[in-house]
């Protein structure tokens, strides 16, 4: 792995814990959840997507 592969990894875990705690406070149905962890699972591959297109 290179330094710019970590520090993508590094910045998507900061999001991640950013973001986890109001996630789960707010989603308190299962339909809820599933429902925006898709859309949350969807934003962050299309991101590692358009990251990897412009870095390769």
């Amino acid at each position: 792995m290179n330094t710019e592969q970590i520090m993508s990894a590094i910045f998507l875990i900061a999001v991640l814990v950013l973001i986890l705690p109001g996630f789960l406070s707010t989603n308190n149905k299962i339909k809820d959840f599933l429902k925006n962890l898709s859309i949350w699972t969807i934003i962050t591959l299309v991101i590692i997507v358009i990251i990897y297109i412009i870095g390769g």
